[in-house]
């Protein structure tokens, strides 16, 4: 299958989820509910931001941070937010809704790193091609007239 989320698309949307994670233990109200479902979604939001705004995107204000490495940390930091109501059994409390948030925008993460164009996930790596560029002993050959 191949990626079909261009990287513009995927930068708006990085932004709008990081956002949305920050905000999100007082927009689904797990202020309450325990400590991890308070302050995971925060972290993660503020990595989100923080690697949205140094990714090498079109919406990058940095453009310093490689896209495949964001979609990696993507993929693993959306599994974690999947996994985290059971992980740190939070999951049945809040009227046993505690754990939607972190499914959906976990998996919207997960989702997003594999599925967007640049992914290592599902693109293939180009071969390296041979310059015929010196390697670091070559130049020595020539000066001792091997």
């Amino acid at each position: 299958m191949k990626p079909f989320i261009s990287t513009a698309f995927y930068g708006v949307v990085n932004y709008i989820l990081a956002l949305t994670l920050i905000a999100s233990p007082w927009l689904f109200n797990l202020v309450d509910v325990s400590s991890a479902a308070l302050l995971i979604p925060i972290y993660i939001g503020w990595l989100q931001l923080i690697m949205a705004i140094f990714a090498d995107t079109e919406v990058g204000f940095i453009r310093q941070f490689p896209v495949q490495i964001h979609l990696v940390l993507d993929v693993i930091m959306g599994f974690f937010l999947l996994v985290s109501p059971w992980l740190y059994t939070f999951s049945s409390k809040n009227s046993g809704n505690a754990f939607w948030p972190a499914l959906l925008l976990g998996g919207l993460l997960f989702f997003m790193g594999i599925f967007t164009k640049g992914s290592p996930f599902l693109t293939k790596p180009h071969r390296a091609v041979n310059q015929g560029s010196l390697t670091s002993t070559d130049s020595y050959e020539g000066r001792l007239n091997i």
